[in-house]
C-alpha cells in the first residue's frame, strides 16, 4: 500500500480514491500557478515605466527617441546628452550643474521627513486620547477628524496661503511641513485609534498602578502599535514625496524647491530636455526605492497589521 493510500485509509474525512486526491493536487498547483501569473504580470506592467525611465536617463537624446528600449550599453550609454547641441553637460552631469539637484533632494528629504515624524507623533498622541478617554463628544471628534479624509485639502487652498502669509511661512519649508501635517494627521489619527482601542486596558491599568504616569503610560502603549505606524508611514509619505501641488503655491523660490518642483526646469514650451529630465526623474525615484528595498518586510507587515483577526 503506498503512502498516499495509507494516509488516505487513517483519514477520518470521507474517502476519496488515488486519482480524485491526484486531480484536487492539480487543480490547487493550476490555481497557484494562475495566481503567481497574474501577480508577475502586474508587477511586469507596473515595473516597466520605472525600468524604462532609468535605462533612458543614461542615453542620448537621439538615442533615447530610437532605440528607448535598448539597454544603456556600447555607444548609447552616457553621462552627457545632446549632439552636437550647445549644451555639453546634459544627463546627470546637467542636473547636479544647473538644476542644483542636491539642494532639491535636500529639500524634499526635510519636509518628508519632517511632515511624517510629526504626523506620527500628534497622530498618535491624538489617537491615544480618543481610544483611552471617554467623553462628551468623543464620537463626534472621532467622525470630524475622519471627514478630513474625505475632503481634499487643496479644497482651502486660498485660505491656507492667506494665513501662511499672515505667520510669515509663505515661500518656506516650514509653512510646507505644516500644510502636510495637516492634510496626513485625519488619516493617521484614524488609523492609530483603531489599533490602540485594541491593546488589552490590564497592560495600561497595571502601569498606572505601580504608579507610572497617563505620559508614561503612552510611551509603553505606542511600541505596540508600531506596525500600525509603518501603515501610516505607508500611506504618507509617497504622496507627500511626490506632491507638485503645494511646493508649487506655497514654496517655488529657488532655494525652497523641492525634486518634484525642481525638474519642472527641464521642460519648455518648444521642447523638453530629455536627458536631464529622466535623469532628474530616476534620482527622485531613489529616495523611495531604497526605502522599499530596506524596509520592505515592516511595510508589508504594516499593511498587513490587522487584517487577520488573532
Amino acid at each position: 500500500m503506498s503512502s498516499i493510500d495509507t494516509a488516505l485509509s487513517q483519514s477520518n474525512a470521507p474517502q476519496m480514491t488515488v486519482a480524485q486526491y491526484n486531480r484536487r493536487n492539480v487543480r490547487q498547483d493550476l490555481g497557484r500557478i494562475g495566481i503567481h501569473a497574474v501577480l508577475l504580470s502586474y508587477t511586469a506592467l507596473a515595473m516597466f515605466p520605472i525600468v524604462l525611465t532609468i535605462i533612458n536617463s543614461f542615453k542620448k537624446q537621439g538615442d533615447i527617441f530610437g532605440q528607448p528600449y535598448k539597454a544603456p550599453t556600447g555607444d548609447f550609454f552616457a553621462f552627457i546628452g545632446y549632439y552636437g547641441t550647445p549644451f555639453s553637460n546634459i544627463g546627470y552631469l546637467h542636473v547636479f550643474q544647473r538644476a542644483e539637484a542636491l539642494r532639491y533632494l535636500g529639500n524634499s528629504l526635510i519636509v518628508t521627513i519632517g511632515s511624517v515624524v510629526f504626523t506620527i507623533i500628534f497622530g498618535a498622541m491624538a489617537a491615544f486620547a480618543l481610544s483611552e478617554y471617554k467623553f462628551k463628544g468623543n464620537t463626534l471628534l472621532g467622525l470630524y477628524m475622519a471627514l478630513g479624509i474625505m475632503i481634499p485639502i487643496r479644497l482651502g487652498t486660498v485660505s491656507i496661503i492667506r494665513l501662511s502669509s499672515s505667520l510669515g511661512l509663505t515661500g518656506t519649508l516650514q509653512g510646507l511641513i505644516f500644510v502636510y501635517l495637516a492634510q496626513n494627521l485625519p488619516l493617521a489619527i484614524f488609523i492609530l485609534t483603531q489599533f490602540l482601542r485594541e491593546v488589552p486596558i490590564d497592560l495600561k491599568d497595571a502601569a498606572r498602578i505601580d504608579g507610572a504616569s497617563e505620559y508614561r503610560v503612552f510611551l509603553l502603549v505606542v511600541p505596540l502599535i508600531r506596525q500600525a505606524m509603518f501603515s501610516v508611514v505607508v500611506f504618507t509619505i509617497i504622496p507627500i514625496w511626490n506632491d507638485l501641488w503645494w511646493p508649487l503655491v506655497m514654496a517655488s523660490r529657488e532655494e525652497t524647491r523641492t525634486i518634484t518642483l525642481g525638474v519642472q526646469i527641464f521642460t519648455g514650451e518648444f521642447g523638453n530636455d530629455w536627458p536631464a529630465l529622466l535623469a532628474a526623474l530616476t534620482l527622485a525615484m531613489l529616495p523611495v526605492l531604497l526605502i522599499y528595498a530596506i524596509f520592505s518586510r515592516q511595510l508589508i507587515k504594516g499593511l498587513m497589521a490587522g487584517a487577520v483577526k488573532q
